[in-house]
């Protein structure tokens, strides 16, 4: 799928339950982006995934672009 974030582009796709990989579409250098996990971890159950709503994404797209330094389009 496609999400739009303060006028920037992403492909986010599904690796796995709850695992998402969010490649830059419109960002400088190609093929840059993340991946983060909807993983929680539960008192007596360990670690057990989970899918993030559209709106989780967003803010994981927007903390993203939050650490990008603006001069060389990588977190810093």
């Amino acid at each position: 799928m496609e999400i739009e974030v303060d006028g920037e582009r992403f492909s986010v796709t599904e690796r796995g339950c709850g695992t998402y990989d969010a490649s830059w579409l419109t960002g400088p250098n190609p093929g840059y982006g993340f991946s983060v996990s909807g993983r929680t971890h539960g008192e007596g159950v360990g670690y057990a995934a989970r899918r993030l709503g559209d709106q989780e994404l967003v803010d994981q797209i927007r903390s993203f672009l939050a650490q990008v330094d603006p001069v060389t389009g990588f977190m810093e």
